[in-house]
């Protein structure tokens, strides 16, 4: 699957967990949720995920925590803040980068409109 047919399931769940819960939870209320529903999908989901990062020589262990990864193709960057500021998008930049992964989304589920909450960041997509 590509990362943009990962991306269509994805938003659609979060969409149907917004729907039914509505703004105004804790980040890992709707991580959870998500986590539950794609892994009803059958793809190879994982949350919280450590990984290393490699500085020349030095190996930090647990240096980053993925939210959520789809695939080993697609990070989810769960949010419930007032807006997505430019230091979000750096962050799930800088975890595209580091796992070589093309597309990452940021779900902001404290948005009224779910859609005004999603934003795509791609790494060489």
């Amino acid at each position: 699957m590509t990362e943009n047919e990962l991306s269509k399931i994805v938003f659609e769940t979060g969409l149907k967990i917004h729907k039914k819960l509505g703004p105004g939870l804790f980040e890992h209320v709707y991580e959870e949720c998500m986590f539950y529903e794609l892994v009803k999908t059958g793809l190879f989901v994982e949350k919280q995920k450590l990984l290393p990062i490699i500085y020349e020589e030095l190996r930090i262990q647990n240096a980053f925590r993925l939210d959520i990864i789809i695939e080993n193709k697609l990070i989810l960057e769960i949010k419930t803040v007032e807006y997505i500021n430019s230091i979000h998008k750096a962050q799930l930049l800088t975890y595209l980068k580091m796992t070589n992964c093309k597309l990452g989304l940021l779900l902001n589920f404290q948005s009224d409109v779910f859609k005004n909450g999603v934003t795509r960041i791609v790494n060489n997509l």
